[in-house]
Protein backbone atom coordinates (compact mmCIF):
# COMPACT_ATOMS: atom_id res chain seq x y z
CA UNK A 1 0.00 0.00 0.00
CA UNK A 2 1.37 3.47 -0.67
CA UNK A 3 2.33 5.48 1.88
CA UNK A 4 -0.62 7.34 4.05
CA UNK A 5 -0.57 11.43 4.54
CA UNK A 6 -1.85 11.88 7.76
CA UNK A 7 -3.06 15.62 8.46
CA UNK A 8 -2.89 16.87 11.22
CA UNK A 9 -2.78 20.26 12.87
CA UNK A 10 0.81 21.94 13.53
CA UNK A 11 0.86 22.25 17.37
CA UNK A 12 3.10 19.93 19.42
CA UNK A 13 0.19 18.35 21.11
CA UNK A 14 -1.10 17.39 17.53
CA UNK A 15 2.39 16.65 15.85
CA UNK A 16 3.22 14.37 18.55
CA UNK A 17 -0.29 12.40 18.53
CA UNK A 18 0.07 11.96 14.70
CA UNK A 19 3.20 10.40 15.07
CA UNK A 20 2.24 8.34 17.86
CA UNK A 21 -0.06 7.27 15.45
CA UNK A 22 2.26 7.05 12.33
CA UNK A 23 4.43 4.67 14.90
CA UNK A 24 1.01 2.85 15.26
CA UNK A 25 0.67 2.05 11.64
CA UNK A 26 4.48 0.97 11.31
CA UNK A 27 3.65 -1.65 14.52
CA UNK A 28 1.15 -3.18 11.62
CA UNK A 29 3.82 -2.89 8.44
CA UNK A 30 2.43 0.63 7.21
CA UNK A 31 4.32 3.63 6.53
CA UNK A 32 2.74 6.79 7.13
CA UNK A 33 4.09 10.76 6.31
CA UNK A 34 2.60 14.24 7.89
CA UNK A 35 0.57 16.92 6.88
CA UNK A 36 0.73 19.84 8.58
CA UNK A 37 -2.30 22.05 8.12
CA UNK A 38 -3.39 25.45 9.70
CA UNK A 39 -6.65 25.79 11.42
CA UNK A 40 -9.01 28.93 12.10
CA UNK A 41 -8.20 28.00 15.87
CA UNK A 42 -4.84 28.11 15.22
CA UNK A 43 -4.81 31.15 13.73
CA UNK A 44 -6.59 32.80 16.65
CA UNK A 45 -4.62 31.47 18.91
CA UNK A 46 -3.07 33.84 20.37
CA UNK A 47 -6.16 36.66 20.24
CA UNK A 48 -7.54 34.80 23.52
CA UNK A 49 -10.94 35.05 22.54
CA UNK A 50 -13.17 32.21 23.54
CA UNK A 51 -13.61 29.30 21.58
CA UNK A 52 -17.28 29.55 22.07
CA UNK A 53 -17.20 32.75 20.48
CA UNK A 54 -15.62 31.65 17.10
CA UNK A 55 -16.85 28.70 16.22
CA UNK A 56 -16.62 26.47 19.12
CA UNK A 57 -15.96 22.63 18.97
CA UNK A 58 -15.26 22.32 14.71
CA UNK A 59 -12.92 25.32 14.86
CA UNK A 60 -9.42 23.10 14.58
CA UNK A 61 -11.20 20.08 12.29
CA UNK A 62 -12.55 21.66 9.16
CA UNK A 63 -9.65 22.37 7.35
CA UNK A 64 -7.98 19.10 8.45
CA UNK A 65 -10.65 17.55 7.06
CA UNK A 66 -10.79 19.48 4.25
CA UNK A 67 -7.43 18.67 3.13
CA UNK A 68 -8.19 14.80 2.91
CA UNK A 69 -11.19 15.84 0.92
CA UNK A 70 -9.34 17.65 -1.49
CA UNK A 71 -6.93 14.54 -1.84
CA UNK A 72 -3.50 16.08 0.21
CA UNK A 73 -4.17 13.75 2.60
CA UNK A 74 -5.32 10.00 3.47
CA UNK A 75 -6.42 10.48 6.76
CA UNK A 76 -7.23 13.29 8.79
CA UNK A 77 -6.16 13.41 12.68
CA UNK A 78 -7.86 14.99 15.01
CA UNK A 79 -8.06 15.14 19.04
CA UNK A 80 -11.60 13.31 19.29
CA UNK A 81 -13.33 15.89 21.56
CA UNK A 82 -12.22 18.62 19.05
CA UNK A 83 -14.78 16.51 16.56
CA UNK A 84 -18.21 17.50 16.15
CA UNK A 85 -20.63 14.90 16.15
CA UNK A 86 -21.91 15.47 12.73
CA UNK A 87 -19.94 13.86 10.40
CA UNK A 88 -18.71 15.37 7.09
CA UNK A 89 -20.86 13.24 4.27
CA UNK A 90 -18.01 12.43 2.32
CA UNK A 91 -15.70 11.02 5.67
CA UNK A 92 -16.09 8.31 7.97
CA UNK A 93 -14.61 8.09 11.35
CA UNK A 94 -12.41 5.09 10.73
CA UNK A 95 -10.38 4.62 14.06
CA UNK A 96 -10.18 5.71 17.32
CA UNK A 97 -6.88 4.98 18.80
CA UNK A 98 -6.50 3.57 22.86
CA UNK A 99 -7.77 6.34 24.75
CA UNK A 100 -5.31 8.24 27.76
CA UNK A 101 -6.49 9.40 30.68
CA UNK A 102 -9.73 11.32 30.43
CA UNK A 103 -9.50 13.09 33.30
CA UNK A 104 -9.04 17.06 33.74
CA UNK A 105 -6.26 18.43 36.12
CA UNK A 106 -5.10 21.22 37.93
CA UNK A 107 -2.03 23.33 37.13
CA UNK A 108 -0.26 25.34 39.81
CA UNK A 109 -2.38 24.42 42.76
CA UNK A 110 -4.38 22.07 44.20
CA UNK A 111 -8.65 22.56 44.38
CA UNK A 112 -8.02 22.57 48.13
CA UNK A 113 -5.03 24.35 48.11
CA UNK A 114 -6.39 27.55 45.80
CA UNK A 115 -7.04 30.69 48.64
CA UNK A 116 -10.13 32.21 48.63
CA UNK A 117 -10.86 33.98 45.88
CA UNK A 118 -7.90 32.60 43.71
CA UNK A 119 -7.85 32.87 39.77
CA UNK A 120 -9.00 30.15 37.65
CA UNK A 121 -7.80 30.44 33.72
CA UNK A 122 -9.47 28.23 31.47
CA UNK A 123 -11.21 28.57 27.86
CA UNK A 124 -13.81 25.90 28.72
CA UNK A 125 -17.27 26.93 30.15
CA UNK A 126 -17.57 23.12 31.11
CA UNK A 127 -14.32 23.17 33.17
CA UNK A 128 -15.38 26.51 34.82
CA UNK A 129 -19.10 25.58 35.35
CA UNK A 130 -17.94 22.29 37.19
CA UNK A 131 -15.22 23.99 39.27
CA UNK A 132 -17.52 27.08 40.37
CA UNK A 133 -19.99 24.67 41.53
CA UNK A 134 -17.24 22.59 44.02
CA UNK A 135 -15.66 26.48 44.45
CA UNK A 136 -18.09 29.19 43.90
CA UNK A 137 -15.19 31.59 45.60
CA UNK A 138 -13.25 31.02 42.57
CA UNK A 139 -12.27 33.90 39.99
CA UNK A 140 -12.06 32.71 36.32
CA UNK A 141 -9.92 33.94 33.59
CA UNK A 142 -9.91 32.98 29.45
CA UNK A 143 -7.06 30.98 28.56
CA UNK A 144 -5.95 29.83 25.11
CA UNK A 145 -2.50 29.72 23.24
CA UNK A 146 -0.54 26.09 23.00
CA UNK A 147 0.02 24.17 25.69
CA UNK A 148 3.61 25.42 26.63
CA UNK A 149 2.23 29.07 26.18
CA UNK A 150 -0.80 28.37 28.73
CA UNK A 151 1.75 26.64 31.12
CA UNK A 152 3.70 30.08 31.44
CA UNK A 153 0.03 32.05 32.09
CA UNK A 154 -0.69 30.72 35.32
CA UNK A 155 -2.19 33.11 37.11
CA UNK A 156 -0.33 34.20 40.70
CA UNK A 157 -1.47 31.82 43.11
CA UNK A 158 -3.72 30.34 41.25
CA UNK A 159 -3.76 27.33 38.77
CA UNK A 160 -4.65 26.67 35.12
CA UNK A 161 -6.83 23.43 33.92
CA UNK A 162 -5.58 21.29 31.32
CA UNK A 163 -6.27 17.49 30.11
CA UNK A 164 -4.02 15.00 31.47
CA UNK A 165 -3.92 13.35 28.25
CA UNK A 166 -2.38 16.45 26.86
CA UNK A 167 0.42 16.47 29.34
CA UNK A 168 0.80 12.94 28.52
CA UNK A 169 1.44 12.99 24.92
CA UNK A 170 4.20 15.83 25.36
CA UNK A 171 5.67 13.88 28.60
CA UNK A 172 5.27 16.59 31.22
CA UNK A 173 2.82 15.09 33.56
CA UNK A 174 5.33 16.15 36.30
CA UNK A 175 4.02 19.62 35.95
CA UNK A 176 0.71 18.05 37.16
CA UNK A 177 -1.01 19.49 40.46
CA UNK A 178 -4.15 17.47 41.34
CA UNK A 179 -5.76 15.38 38.58
CA UNK A 180 -9.53 15.59 38.93
CA UNK A 181 -12.24 13.21 39.58
CA UNK A 182 -13.86 12.47 36.05
CA UNK A 183 -16.70 11.42 38.22
CA UNK A 184 -17.03 14.86 40.05
CA UNK A 185 -14.81 17.02 37.08
CA UNK A 186 -16.88 15.00 34.13
CA UNK A 187 -14.36 14.82 31.08
CA UNK A 188 -15.23 16.58 27.81
CA UNK A 189 -16.85 13.79 25.46
CA UNK A 190 -14.17 12.10 23.63
CA UNK A 191 -11.19 13.83 25.65
CA UNK A 192 -7.92 11.92 25.60
CA UNK A 193 -8.56 10.12 22.03
CA UNK A 194 -7.61 10.58 18.88
CA UNK A 195 -10.21 10.50 15.80
CA UNK A 196 -8.71 9.44 12.93
CA UNK A 197 -10.87 10.12 9.84
CA UNK A 198 -10.30 8.94 6.07
CA UNK A 199 -12.66 9.66 2.88
CA UNK A 200 -16.10 7.25 2.75
CA UNK A 201 -15.11 5.72 -0.65
CA UNK A 202 -11.26 5.07 0.34
CA UNK A 203 -11.83 1.37 0.85
CA UNK A 204 -8.07 0.66 1.11
CA UNK A 205 -7.50 3.70 3.62
CA UNK A 206 -10.39 2.61 5.62
CA UNK A 207 -9.35 -1.27 5.52
CA UNK A 208 -5.80 -0.36 7.05
CA UNK A 209 -6.87 1.82 9.71
CA UNK A 210 -9.19 -0.72 10.94
CA UNK A 211 -5.97 -2.55 12.31
CA UNK A 212 -5.25 -0.07 14.54
CA UNK A 213 -8.81 1.05 15.84
CA UNK A 214 -9.06 0.28 19.34
CA UNK A 215 -12.29 -1.33 20.13
CA UNK A 216 -13.15 -0.49 23.78
CA UNK A 217 -12.52 2.79 23.11
CA UNK A 218 -14.71 3.34 19.79
CA UNK A 219 -17.67 2.13 22.17
CA UNK A 220 -16.79 4.63 25.32
CA UNK A 221 -16.68 7.55 22.95
CA UNK A 222 -19.49 6.64 20.55
CA UNK A 223 -21.67 6.44 23.50
CA UNK A 224 -20.39 9.90 24.87
CA UNK A 225 -21.08 11.53 21.27
CA UNK A 226 -24.95 10.20 21.34
CA UNK A 227 -25.04 12.02 24.58
CA UNK A 228 -23.56 15.37 22.77
CA UNK A 229 -25.41 14.91 19.11
CA UNK A 230 -28.58 14.46 21.00
CA UNK A 231 -28.19 18.39 22.96
CA UNK A 232 -26.86 19.74 19.27
CA UNK A 233 -23.49 19.09 17.80
CA UNK A 234 -22.72 22.38 18.02
CA UNK A 235 -23.92 22.49 22.14
CA UNK A 236 -21.69 25.60 23.43
CA UNK A 237 -23.03 24.57 26.93
CA UNK A 238 -20.87 23.36 29.83
CA UNK A 239 -21.28 19.48 28.71
CA UNK A 240 -19.35 16.18 29.20
CA UNK A 241 -19.66 12.68 29.46
CA UNK A 242 -17.24 10.46 30.20
CA UNK A 243 -17.77 6.06 29.79
CA UNK A 244 -15.49 4.08 31.92
CA UNK A 245 -16.72 0.00 31.75
CA UNK A 246 -20.50 -0.10 32.18
CA UNK A 247 -20.88 3.15 33.39
CA UNK A 248 -21.67 6.47 31.83
CA UNK A 249 -21.40 10.07 33.76
CA UNK A 250 -22.78 12.71 32.14
CA UNK A 251 -22.72 16.31 32.97
CA UNK A 252 -24.62 19.46 31.63
CA UNK A 253 -24.75 22.76 33.18
CA UNK A 254 -27.30 26.10 32.19
CA UNK A 255 -25.04 29.07 30.54
CA UNK A 256 -24.32 30.86 34.18
CA UNK A 257 -23.40 27.42 35.65
CA UNK A 258 -26.03 28.54 38.05
CA UNK A 259 -28.19 24.75 37.37
CA UNK A 260 -26.33 21.62 37.01
CA UNK A 261 -27.11 18.62 36.50
CA UNK A 262 -24.89 15.53 37.05
CA UNK A 263 -25.79 11.85 36.18
CA UNK A 264 -24.45 8.45 36.76
CA UNK A 265 -26.03 5.27 35.02
CA UNK A 266 -25.51 2.01 34.15
CA UNK A 267 -25.10 0.43 30.76
CA UNK A 268 -26.07 -2.77 29.34
CA UNK A 269 -23.32 -3.55 26.86
CA UNK A 270 -25.44 -3.79 24.45
CA UNK A 271 -24.06 -0.95 21.94
CA UNK A 272 -27.49 -0.12 20.20
CA UNK A 273 -29.23 0.30 23.37
CA UNK A 274 -26.69 2.05 25.38
CA UNK A 275 -26.22 4.66 22.47
CA UNK A 276 -30.42 4.92 23.22
CA UNK A 277 -29.79 5.07 26.89
CA UNK A 278 -27.49 8.15 26.58
CA UNK A 279 -29.37 10.07 24.45
CA UNK A 280 -32.58 9.42 26.85
CA UNK A 281 -30.13 11.08 29.56
CA UNK A 282 -29.34 14.17 27.29
CA UNK A 283 -33.11 14.91 26.94
CA UNK A 284 -33.27 14.28 30.80
CA UNK A 285 -30.25 16.47 31.65
CA UNK A 286 -31.68 19.50 29.11
CA UNK A 287 -35.08 19.31 30.58
CA UNK A 288 -33.73 19.60 33.95
CA UNK A 289 -31.17 22.64 33.09
CA UNK A 290 -33.76 24.55 31.64
CA UNK A 291 -36.19 23.80 34.72
CA UNK A 292 -38.78 21.60 32.81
Amino acid sequence: MPTLRLATRGSAQAVTQAEHVVARLADVGLDATLVIVETHGDRTQATNVPLHTIGGQGVFVKEVQAAVLDGRADVAVHSAKDLPTETDPGLTIAAWTERRDAADALIGATLDGLSEGATVATGSVRRRAQLAHARPDLEFAELRGNIHTRLERIPDGGAIVMAVAALQVLGITDRLGERLDPAVFVPAVGQGCVALESRLDDADTNAALAAIDHAPTRRAVEIERAFLAELGSGCSLPVGAHVVGDVVTTFLASDDGAVVHRETIELSGDHDLDVATARSAARTARDRVDGR
